[in-house]
């Protein structure tokens, strides 16, 4: 069995590393995948927790260049991570892993709220906690709230899991296969070169904090088990 170079982690999952080969939607096999990766990651005993997007459900920044209002089009992607958050909780309940999902927005019969000292204990006992909504607030993107819950929760590290991108390039690798990638990359330079970690709010938060990140391929086999197991894979950002 690999052994666990983190005692405690924050795993971001796109709406996109939950597509499969689609373009929106779930792909089962895909969750399960990532279901079975969790449970052995959890098995190392490492404390795990997830926050989970919705762009495979709904994209705020198309509805909003469509017309909607911003803060109706937020709270809807919002509720978007609420379905994913609680398609991977029954993909981890079918194998055996004791989840959790808490939400920012009050949605009793299906979640508790976000309550951290909860989360603290919900985490200590070995169970798995998916954040859901965010932040709770609208402008605030899951990158952010990524953050935030790390930073809330002591994680040692967070985990970001891209869709059909291994790390962080100078440009977009999918328009530019040319494009060179990093291995490792400062908070600072990141910012500076304007690179698509994540947004500028979240990369601050864990520059300011000194969270490292990984960014790594979540198509990639075994991708989560290798990166908590220390083996570099993807980009590092750290100071």
């Amino acid at each position: 069995m690999e052994t666990a170079n983190y005692k405690r982690i924050i795993l971001k999952l796109s709406g996109g590393a939950l597509t499969g080969g689609e373009e929106f939607g779930i792909d089962t096999v895909t969750l399960s995948n990532i279901a079975d990766q969790i449970k052995q990651v959890v098995s190392m005993g490492v404390e795990l927790a997830i926050v989970v997007g919705g762009g495979n459900i709904w994209r705020g920044a198309m509805a909003e260049a469509r017309g909607m209002e911003r803060t109706s089009a937020d709270y809807a992607g919002m509720l978007a991570t609420l379905l994913n958050a609680l398609a991977l909780q029954d993909a981890l309940e079918k194998h055996g892993v004791t989840t959790r999902t808490q939400s920012a927005l009050t949605v009793q019969a299906v979640a508790e709220p976000y309550i951290r000292r909860r989360a603290l204990r919900h985490l200590e006992k070995g169970r798995v906690v998916i954040f859901a909504c965010g932040t709770g607030n609208p402008y605030m993107t899951t990158d952010t709230a990524a953050a935030l819950r790390a930073l809330e929760i002591n994680a040692e590290v967070l985990l970001m899991a891209k869709h059909h991108v291994n790390g962080v390039y100078e440009a977009d690798p999918l328009t530019n296969p040319k494009a060179k990638k990093f291995d490792s990359i400062s908070y600072s330079d990141a910012l500076k070169l304007h690179l698509k970690v994540m947004d500028a709010t979240a990369l601050s938060l864990c520059m300011e904090h000194k969270l490292p990140i990984i960014v790594f391929d979540i198509d990639a086999p075994q991708s989560i088990v290798r990166s908590v197991s220390g083996e570099v894979i993807g980009t590092i950002v750290s100071s």
